[in-house]
């Protein structure tokens, strides 16, 4: 399995060996910020989108908070568990609460993202 990849605004990236596809999510760091998540509105299988573009929007108690894409790519799979079971978010935000699966339109980009440690080392800075 290859490790999460994260972005400055929270999202992570999980590619696939070949980085030809990836699940993306919410980082544990986000899911704490935003509390308890009621409501996650994600993108249609077959949408396409560039990287940094909203691709959602998550709801919880506190706020609501966009969701970005890390990288370009096309919509594959919505895990639809999350229409029942949003606080899955909350729980298992970097496992069972990946939000969607891309294939991925430029492996490239995945290089631009944080492995573990720089997306440590950012919070430690900013937060």
């Amino acid at each position: 399995m290859t490790h999460l990849t994260f972005t400055q605004t929270h999202e992570w990236l999980q590619p696939n060996a070949s980085h030809s596809e990836a699940s993306i999510g919410i980082s544990h760091h986000a899911q704490h910020l935003l509390g308890d998540v009621v409501f996650i509105d994600l993108p249609e299988i077959g949408q396409t989108f560039a990287k940094g573009d909203e691709i959602g929007v998550i709801e919880s108690v506190k706020a609501a908070s966009d969701l970005y894409a890390p990288v370009s790519g096309t919509v594959i799979a919505v895990n639809e568990e999350l229409t029942t079971t949003p606080a899955l978010v909350n729980t298992h935000p970097e496992t069972r609460g990946w939000l969607i699966k891309i294939k991925v339109q430029d492996a490239e980009e995945i290089t631009t993202l944080m492995d573990a440690d720089a997306y440590q080392a950012f919070l430690n800075e900013d937060h």
